[in-house]
């Protein structure tokens, strides 16, 4: 039994992976820490949890912890904090936050406003998008769990970018429930303000922005001109995103159905789809990919729940590939559907 331990357990993304581990049954979740709960029994605080774990909120993680994965569910600037000290000791960490997704220390610093401190083990840390670089996230220590706009965007455009289909700019517009945005309220995420609108938000300046682009650079070999606008969709869990971008002189419809079934037929977790639906993949491991072909443009959409497969859902699959278990042990469940 793999024995882990959730850094930042008592937000969304991870209570999210409370829950998951909770009824992993191949790893025990060992620990979670809360500072502002700490000593209060878990169940209490989450109280979907209750009969599912015994464990009490700790302030910190003992030096002495025996733990084979720590999940890290804080903000930026505090992993890279945590990370170090964990790695030096043998631990694997799976990291939900930014600090360990761009790879280049300048770019962190010029989207996240702080200098990176530990960009030994940044140039280390594989990019945690299993669909895309399986095979670097099971021979590393260290997984940058990729944020949730980014999974959703770069599943559906992969097999375009992979298959050197497409040409030019690409533009993502981009849609998440509230729940992306954290548990702290703040004026734009105030119900009375987004309960019955959609908002655009951060447009250029949103901090996958870059990371959506490391990625497409990396997985065309050019530099790829991508805009991304994000907008606050009124509902609390899931995503939807559609992408649109021009297809190359003399490519078919039908070689972008061949690439999609190329990269996706055999994934467990990636579904191809004609509409892409948020409500079947609420509460799931899954995202559904689908496309069109209007004219010489290419759309592409994407759905997922921004909490599952977006955050905590996927950090669980890269620590199942870490350990070479099954895949989806403890991921194998359906969406809700409605």
């Amino acid at each position: 039994m793999i024995k882990a331990a959730v850094v930042g357990g008592s937000g969304y993304t991870g209570s999210e992976l409370a829950r998951i581990l909770s009824r992993h049954p191949g790893i025990s979740l060992e620990a979670i820490t809360s500072r502002q709960n700490a000593g209060t029994p878990v169940a209490r605080t989450l109280p979907f949890l209750k009969g599912f774990t015994d464990l009490s909120f700790v302030d910190r993680l003992p030096e002495n912890g025996d733990y084979d994965v720590v999940f890290l569910a804080t903000p930026h600037t505090a992993s890279m904090q945590h990370a170090p000290g964990l790695l030096a000791r043998g631990i694997k960490v799976v990291d939900l936050s930014g600090d360990y997704r761009l790879p280049d220390p300048a770019v962190y610093e010029r989207w996240y406003g702080h200098h990176h401190t530990d960009p030994a083990n940044l140039a280390k840390a594989a990019y945690g998008l299993p669909e895309l670089f399986r095979a670097e996230v099971a021979r590393a220590d260290l997984i940058a769990n990729p944020g949730c706009y980014p999974t959703c965007s770069l599943l559906a455009l992969a097999p375009l970018l992979r298959g050197g289909l497409v040409e030019g700019t690409v533009i993502i517009d981009a849609k998440s429930g509230t729940s992306g945005a954290g548990q702290e309220p703040t004026r734009q995420t105030h119900h009375p303000v987004c309960g019955a609108s959609i908002t655009p938000y951060k447009v250029g300046s949103h901090r996958h922005a870059p990371e959506i682009k490391t990625v497409a650079d990396r997985l065309t070999g050019k530099d790829i001109d991508v805009v991304f606008t994000p907008h606050l969709l009124p509902i609390v869990r899931g995503m939807l995103t559609t992408c649109y971008a021009s297809l190359k002189d003399g490519v078919t419809k039908e070689d972008v159905a061949a690439a999609y079934e190329s990269s996706y037929g055999e994934e467990r977790f990636v579904h191809v789809t004609s509409a892409p639906s948020i409500p079947s993949t609420v509460g799931a491991n899954f995202c559904e990919v689908g496309f069109e072909v209007v004219g010489r443009t290419v759309v592409a959409m994407g759905a997922l729940d921004n909490l599952v497969k977006g955050a905590a859902g996927q950090a669980v699959q890269n620590a199942n590939i870490l350990f070479k278990m099954d895949e989806a042990m403890g991921l194998d469940f359906p969406g809700l559907g409605v």
